[in-house]
């Protein structure tokens, strides 16, 4: 099988992770294919965030956490988080952003990482709190968070897919 074929096919969602940080070459070789996510005109309009800074992503997780009506850590223990923005009014913008969502988790495990998509990034990021992170991040403007891509090492094996489901596929000719 053609090896992208095949890393489409077998990418889970993993949601247990070591605590050992990924390389640096890992996540810039995870936020390049990001930049190469197709995008509307070829605008490139999303913002991706890499965070790897314990607080930021204990400040994160709590206000997911909140969001989300839990108490445990909807990241999982992941040591990489990549929030991903889209331009507030750009039509296109969340498109554009899952896009660039779906390089990244591709990328991570075509490099042998693990990743997720944990949703509640735009209610994160519409609170004064996740407001400030951004302005501590150096995000000018209006933006909309649209995911928060974690990424890291397995702890254990990669889920198993289920089948696919009746009817999932149309076609007509």
């Amino acid at each position: 099988m053609n090896a992208a074929l095949e890393n489409l096919l077998t990418r889970r969602s993993v949601r247990k992770y070591r605590p050992e940080q990924i390389t640096d070459e890992e996540l810039n070789a995870v936020l390049e294919a990001g930049t190469y996510a197709p995008t509307a005109k070829g605008t490139q309009s999303p913002l991706i965030i890499a965070v790897q800074d314990k607080g930021d992503i204990a400040r994160l997780s709590s206000l997911n956490a909140q969001i989300w009506g839990t108490d445990t850590d909807p990241f999982y223990g992941a040591p990489t988080v990549v929030v991903v923005l889209a331009e507030a009014g750009n039509r296109n913008g969340v498109q554009d952003a899952s896009l660039v969502m779906g390089n990244l988790m591709n990328a991570a495990h075509a490099l042998g990482l693990g990743s997720c998509w944990i949703n509640r990034a735009y209610e994160t990021f519409e609170l004064p709190e996740g407001r400030e992170l951004l302005a501590k991040w150096g995000v000018e403007g209006d933006w909309i968070g649209v995911g928060n891509c974690i990424l890291g090492y397995a702890d254990g094996p990669e889920p198993q897919p289920k089948p696919r489901k009746e009817g999932y596929v149309r076609v007509v000719k």
